[in-house]
């Protein structure tokens, strides 16, 4: 049986007090930073599950990390922008995705409420899928038997997804795992493999130093679109990087770090992209990490590093199975 509401594209939903009645739905709720390997394991239950009811499928997020409300100085390291989000639970087949402003007065509500005010009068939701140990409501007291009892008194089915495990990862898929490996490690590999995809970050080329073509490696210097967006650990990688948009990605080398050959102080991203001859000031370049070929080091002399430049970009094409 066909479900004929069922939206072709995905709708987002921003303000629930002016947005039409949604159809009847089945629904899950998270930060879902990343859309990784765990998550995407509640949302495709989700989707099958709102197929066979025929319900809407619906994921409800939030606009910001819960805890930047109440605390100011605490920045993110975030595995997607909001944009990315977006465009990754549409690619999942969603039908509904509600974006809430994270206020206090939604920080306030208990899980009961929550289910009561948000769940059911604004959002026409019939059943909840929640993640093996995602909890939810004002301090996030109460858990799964908790949300079933509700359930039961609002008329609101609520199921448990599974804990996700990957093979050769020793512990289960969670946005934690993934900032650490990241940021700590610098595995861009095994973070691909708990995220299903390869990491990415965007940027806009900005003026630099011009050290790496004095050094025969011309780098363009990146300023990522988001301040918010997680930095790999310092080292060099084997990347491909995208010019704008729409176009073929190409070979490339990133460093990350404070360039210590030459005294550098402050941390920068640039990217030498083999082989091109061509202006990038103030255009957007997206990295996709491959993988890390070794940690950012002192050298003696400029002649080293470019000894090691070279060993470098030898490596990166054995990556890239170039």
């Amino acid at each position: 049986m066909e479900i004929k509401y069922l939206c072709m594209l995905m709708e987002i939903i921003r303000n629930i007090e002016k947005t039409r009645m949604v159809p009847q739905c089945a629904a899950t709720i998270g930060v879902f930073d990343g859309v990784h390997a765990g998550h995407q394991a509640v949302i495709n239950g989700l989707i099958s599950d709102s197929r066979f009811h025929h319900l809407a499928s619906m994921v409800i997020t939030f606009d910001r990390q819960p805890r930047q409300l109440f605390d100011p100085e605490f920045k993110p390291q975030l595995l997607m922008t909001q944009e990315e989000k977006e465009q990754e639970l549409e690619d999942l087949g969603i039908d509904f995705l509600v974006v809430l402003p994270f206020t206090r007065e939604i920080a306030s509500l208990s899980a009961h409420d929550f289910m009561a005010q948000i769940l059911k009068e604004k959002l026409n939701v019939k059943m909840l899928a929640t993640g093996y140990d995602n909890r939810f409501g004002h301090d996030r007291t109460e858990g799964f038997e908790d949300y079933v009892r509700y359930g039961r008194e609002l008329g609101i089915g609520v199921s448990r997804g599974i804990k996700v495990l990957v093979e050769g990862c020793h512990s289960s898929v969670c946005s934690s795992k993934i900032r650490s490996l990241l940021s700590e490690d610098g595995n861009v590999e095994d973070a691909a493999v708990l995220l299903t995809r390869p990491y990415r970050l965007s940027g806009k080329v900005i003026p630099g130093e011009h050290i790496g073509h004095q050094l025969g490696f011309p780098t363009a210097n990146l300023q990522p679109d988001d301040p918010f967006k997680l930095i790999p650990a310092s080292g060099a990688y084997a990347v491909w990087a995208t010019i704008g948009e729409h176009q073929e990605r190409q070979p490339a080398m990133m460093n990350i770090g404070t360039r210590p050959t030459f005294d550098g102080r402050n941390r920068t991203l640039e990217v030498n992209i083999l082989d091109f001859d061509g202006d990038l000031y103030g255009q957007t370049v997206t990295i996709t990490f491959v993988a890390r070929l070794r940690e950012e080091r002192h050298f003696d002399s400029p002649d080293a590093l470019v000894r090691q430049l070279k060993e470098d970009r030898e490596a990166t094409l054995r990556c890239l199975k170039l």
